[in-house]
């Protein structure tokens, strides 16, 4: 990733994130992808109404999906409304699910969607990363890590 691209995401409308996958997982590899929705699925996602809790991406027919992902229904859809918890298929070139798909057959590593995002066109696109599980003394050191930075923060502040 470029900064550009960086800086539009930090400036995106709605950012959507998987707080605990940092904490559970290293990311190996990120990709972006797109995501098919319905009409009332992207209209939910922009007024912020979506969740990535619990939510992992698996492969299927050289198709890549994510299962879990929850998008609450939108407020004014009729009888045409989503379902909220269901399978959505990715968007990503073949030789990037290939590669994730190489990688996945390794024991320990699985794909988990990071952050949902509406880019500078209006479209919802979701950064995946190919990740590996951390033991519980990584998670340990992460949390030392974590208070040690808001620790120096602190200090930084009052000086």
């Amino acid at each position: 990733m470029n900064k550009i691209e960086l800086e539009l995401r930090k400036k995106s409308p709605v950012q959507i994130k998987n707080k605990k996958a940092s904490f559970e997982y290293f990311f190996v590899d990120e990709y972006t992808a797109g995501i098919v929705l319905t009409g009332t699925e992207i209209k939910s996602i922009r007024l912020g109404k979506a969740s990535l809790v619990d939510t992992y991406c698996y492969i299927h027919n050289n198709e890549i999906w994510v299962k879990g992902m929850s998008i609450s229904p939108y407020f004014y859809g009729s009888y045409a409304n989503h379902e909220m918890k269901r399978d959505r298929k990715l968007l990503l070139n073949r030789r990037e699910i290939r590669n994730l798909q190489e990688a996945c057959k390794a024991p320990g590593y699985t794909i988990v969607p990071t952050l949902v995002f509406i880019d500078q066109n209006g479209r919802a696109k979701v950064d995946i990363a190919l990740c590996r599980g951390k033991k519980q003394y990584d998670k340990r050191q992460t949390l030392k890590e974590k208070e040690d930075r808001r620790e120096m923060d602190r200090v930084r502040k009052n000086f």
